[in-house]
Parts: C-alpha cells; structure tokens; sequence
C-alpha cells in the first residue's frame, strides 16, 4: 500500500491534468451536434488504455458510437477481470445554473470535499470513474504488479440506453470471457462510510404525445370551447399517482419483489441523517409513497417520474394560443421481478385508455432495462469489502442503489459473471445536474482501492 501511495503522490497532477483533458470534451451522446466530439472521446480513451499498459486496443465501431475494447492478459490460467465505464455524458443543459463552464474543470473546496472537488459534466459519471480504473491500470503494469488478467469494455451510448452494446456483447461472448465484472458508475454513502452497491433498479424509460386540433388555436376565440392538449396532459399525468403516491397503473406492482421486514431493519441500520439530506437539496420536507422511508423509496421501490413536459408557447413574452400537441418525457425505475418490456406495455396501454376523446395519444417507448441483485456471499463482492476495509479503514456497507445500468442484467445473461460496483461518487455529487462534481479525494482514494480488488479476487480465486 504505501509504494501504491507513493506512485500516486508522485503522479497526482498529472493523473488531474489527464482527466481534465478527458472532461473537455463534450461527449453528449444525446446531441447529434456533439458527435464528433463524442467520436474523439473515444480515441481519447483508447489512448489512454494503451499508454496504461494494455497489449491490445481496438476501438470497435457499431451502428452508434463506438465501442472501446482493451485487454492486457499476462497468464491465461489466472483469473480475468472485465471493467465495464462509459464515455459519454449526460446534455450539460440548462447551462445558466452552472457556477463554471461544465466543459472547462475546475477544482472548488465544498463542505463535503474540503479537499477539493473536480467541477465539470462526467467528472463523477463516469469519466472520473473510468479514469481511477486506467490510472490504477498504470500503476501495476509500471510497477509489474498486476496479479491476473484484465480487459476493459468502453462506451459511448451508456446516456441514451446502451442500444448497441447488447448486440456487441452477444457477438463478442468469447472475447468478453471473464471471472467477474467491475463497474465503478455509482456511489457510496459517504468519505468516513464506505459501501457497495448491491441492487440496482431497473428502467423503463417512454415519451408521450398528446394531440388535440390539428393546429395552434387563438385562446380567446377557442378556449373552453376545444380540449386544451397541455391541460388534458397535465390532468392524465397527475391522475398516474393516488393519494398515497402510488402508482395508478394496472398491474403495475403485480410482481414487485417485496422485502421482508428483517431486511427492511438491515437497511435502516447504515449511515443517515434525513436533516442533511432535506437542507442539502433545499427542501422542507421528503416525499414520495407512504409506508416507506427516504432510503427506501429510492432503492426498493418502483416510481413514476415526468423527466421534461412541454408544447405550445415558451418563449419571451406572450401568445395567447391553444396548443395542438403537448408532450412529456417519462421514466419509470423498476425493481427486481418487474420485466420492463411489460412495464412498458402497462403503461402504454392504461395511458391511452385514460384519454378522452376530444385528444389522440401516443406513446413511444424509449429505451429500458432490468434491475439486478449482487449476492454478497460470493468472491467478487468479498474481495471488493476486503480492498474498502484496507483504504477506507472500515468494512463497507451493502446497498441498494436506485439508479439503473440496464446493460447489468445482460452480462450475467449473456457472460455467465457476476457484476460488483464498486463506486466512489456521492450523492451529492450532482450527477445528471448542474455543478456535477466528483471529490479529488474520492477519485484518490479510487485508484488506491482498486488494485487491492485485483489482488484479494486473484487470491481468492485460486484457494
């Protein structure tokens, strides 16, 4: 450990310049406008892999962005590990909330990171995170202490539901071969409570499209007289929760896991102050579907969110119209035991039957995914608690997360492995919002965990 902690002293600034330069370019999957910046993302990760020491680098094109593989396999009778990151990012939108430009790093002292932390879109998601798994790379190759194989899958549509990589896994099953999978593309509880991310929810993710006349309307010669597109979309997306914050949809909670009071407990046993949490968001008070704590709520439940709601007039000024279409973008996150193609249909079905005839309705599903379970009596996520236990100086904790990496469920389908998340971000990190950041400590404390993973796992693995 302290030769590991020495390297990293000696090489911190270059590591930062390095991930700087990664954090410049706006890979925004999402945006057709950055495509080419996207494209040089993924170059600029190639490279990356190959001055860390991998013997083979191919970025490998697909129908989207492409995809960036690497390998450094120095015995094929020792244990293989596949990381899996993203390169792309999150839209940076709406840009007047940043305090910086979110494509031009900087570091800030916060309360939470008086260290310092990395201000830019993809520092925490997942750049920086990817970047801790290539440095912590360079550091055993340089220093000859890499104890097993590793191979790194890259890419680039991770923000707009993985479409291609599916087909890529499926074709590459042989190439992809590995004994456990490492994704670092969440968080833990805090810096003094390290912990493990054990479930992820999964996803299915619609955008719907309400019609009424078939152009915009004057409002004083139409209004009351003609269903207003936006006020029956406003009336059917309220109507999808009760009074309990529960989901209205049909058949929605039918094959919900439900855990058990006894897991409930274990649950409400790690680190949490619903004071912090409401004064780090500005809130007075928490919300969501009753019988349920906060931590609950966004780990072991399903929900129903509206992520954008527009139509008719949003620019300066006023126009006195009635809309002919209005429209909503919807996420709804799923926990294990709810398939989201069937989700999906769910609420395709009832969103068309509550509609009234004076509209049309149209619902196009997006992407999804499905959630997944780490057990935590396995090798993988042991060594992962043995490499936190020697960093961090305590064991971490198990638990669940309730963001969604709908590729997850896949691997094991597909690859026959397990998947261990090792994540270092937090959720105040601003992930997917303004100011997202990631903790120079954080990212550290990252590269020193995850050669000790590598070493544990290869231990254990030959006992």
């Amino acid at each position: 450990m302290k030769e590991l902690k020495n390297y990293i002293k000696i090489h911190e600034k270059r590591f930062l310049d390095e991930l700087f330069s990664l954090l410049r370019l706006p890979s925004v999957s999402a945006d057709s406008k950055h495509k080419e910046d996207t494209i040089a993302t993924s170059k600029f990760v190639a490279k990356s892999l190959r001055d860390a020491g991998c013997d083979l680098v191919e970025i490998c094109e697909t129908k989207g962005y492409p995809i960036v593989y690497a390998e450094k396999i120095i015995d094929k009778e020792l244990p293989t590990i596949l990381v899996y990151g993203h390169y792309d990012v999150q839209p940076a939108d709406p840009l007047d909330l940043w305090d910086s430009n979110p494509f031009e790093p900087v570091i800030k002292k916060t309360e939470i990171h008086p260290e310092g932390a990395i201000f830019a879109r993809g520092a925490c998601d997942d750049k920086g995170q990817v970047f801790m798994h290539i440095k912590a790379l360079e550091y055993m190759t340089s220093t000859n202490e890499l104890p097993c194989n590793i191979k790194f899958m890259i890419e680039g549509e991770e923000e707009v539901g993985s479409e291609n990589l599916s087909l890529f896994v499926n074709r590459n099953a042989e190439k992809l071969k590995n004994d456990v999978i490492l994704i670092s593309d969440t968080g833990m509880i805090s810096q003094d409570t390290p912990s493990i991310t054990t479930g992820l929810r999964g996803l299915s993710y619609v955008e719907v499209e309400v019609t009424g006349p078939n152009r915009d309307l004057h409002s004083g010669i139409y209004g009351g007289a003609v269903a207003n597109p936006i006020n029956i979309l406003s009336k059917m997306i309220a109507s999808l929760h009760d009074e309990n914050n529960q989901i209205t949809i049909p058949g929605f909670y039918d094959k919900v896991l439900n855990l058990s009071q006894q897991e409930r407990d274990a649950m409400a046993e790690a680190p949490f102050s619903l004071k912090d949490y409401k004064e780090s968001l500005g809130i007075e008070e928490v919300y969501g579907e009753k019988g349920y704590s906060t931590n609950e709520r966004n780990a072991i439940r399903p929900t129903l969110d509206i992520n954008g709601i527009w139509g008719g007039y949003t620019g300066e000024g006023a126009k006195t119209v009635i809309p002919s279409k209005a429209f909503a973008k919807i996420s709804m996150r799923l926990v294990p035991n709810q398939n989201h193609h069937e989700i999906t249909k769910l609420f395709q079905t009832h969103f068309e039957n509550i509609a009234p005839k004076s509209v049309s309705v149209k619902v196009t599903p997006h992407h999804g995914g499905q959630s997944y379970i780490t057990p935590t009596d396995n090798i993988g996520y042991q060594a992962a608690s043995k490499a936190y236990e020697a960093t961090f100086g305590r064991t971490p904790v198990p638990q669940r997360g309730g963001g969604s990496i709908p590729i997850v469920a896949l691997f094991e389908e597909v690859l026959k492995s397990k998947t261990i998340m090792m994540g270092f971000g937090l959720d105040s990190d601003a992930i997917h919002s303004p100011n997202e950041h990631f903790g120079v400590f954080n990212f550290i404390r990252g590269i020193e965990t995850i050669p000790l993973f590598y070493k544990y796992f290869t231990e254990m693995s030959q006992h």
